[in-house]
């Protein structure tokens, strides 16, 4: 039986020590199978982006352990990262650098050879359509061209996880739908996505399994079906749920 794409045990990171440690993530455990189409949600200061970073090796975990298809995130970090390409909320770029080079820098970063390069990096730049964009620089893009390089960059190396921090944010809702539909391509062709997003209807739309971070915790996990029970919109029980959740803090 094969492993899950992901699988985080325990998680927990602390920042800071003694009176100004700050817990970020607090024992929080969670699968996601090959395949999936995953939403994670949750408020600003939930906790969403510490976990994308120990999941991408940007963070240590302070305890706990996290897969990337068996691979251990922390033991063998090299292997781990090769297995996901990151998509982040903010633009972690050489806003100088043209298109074409920040796609070349990050083939060459995980050893793809120059001629699978160049043939992998045109494929992306014409599904993005980027062909007039490619020698811009990234400072001179609108805010939607800026997003689909970003994604083109995170899937450059063929990566079999995909995670997508507020992948829309910014970009119009003819491009919003554009991307709708290669990202259900992707999905329909084995590529295992985690989604997080403020657009709630985008989650729903788009993602078959959806968990909600609140504090540091997992509050709640299930499949969309679940979320959407009693004609609910998942936006609808995200709000109930994590409301309840404030009181009881």
């Amino acid at each position: 039986m094969s492993s899950p794409m992901l699988e985080i045990k325990n998680l927990k990171k602390v920042y800071g020590t003694g009176k100004d440690a700050k817990v970020a993530v607090d024992d929080l455990s969670l699968t996601v199978e090959r395949g999936a189409f995953f939403g994670l949600l949750g408020p600003n200061g939930a906790g969403k982006s510490t976990t994308i970073h120990c999941i991408t090796g940007i963070a240590q975990p302070t305890e706990g352990q996290i897969f990337i298809d068996g691979v251990d995130v922390v033991k063998d970090y090299k292997t781990a990262r090769r297995k996901v390409g990151l998509s982040p909320q903010e633009f972690n770029i050489d806003f100088f650098a043209k298109v074409d080079d920040l796609l070349d820098y990050m083939g060459g970063y995980y050893g793809i050879p120059r001629a699978e390069r160049k043939t992998r990096i045109d494929e992306l730049i014409s599904r993005f359509s980027l062909e007039e964009h490619r020698d811009k620089k990234f400072q001179k893009l609108s805010g939607g061209l800026k997003r689909r390089a970003i994604l083109a960059r995170a899937l450059v190396h063929t990566p079999d996880l995909l995670i997508l921090d507020e992948p829309t944010a910014g970009v119009d809702v003819e491009q919003r739908h554009e991307l709708w539909d290669y990202l259900r391509e992707l999905n329909s062709r084995g590529k295992t996505i985690i989604l997080t997003s403020h657009y709630l209807e985008e989650i729903q739309e788009l993602c078959n399994e959806i968990a909600i971070i609140n504090h540091g915790k997992i509050i709640k996990e299930g499949t969309k079906a679940e979320f959407m029970r009693d004609g609910k919109s998942v936006e609808q029980t995200y709000l109930e749920i994590t409301r309840n959740d404030d009181k009881k803090a």
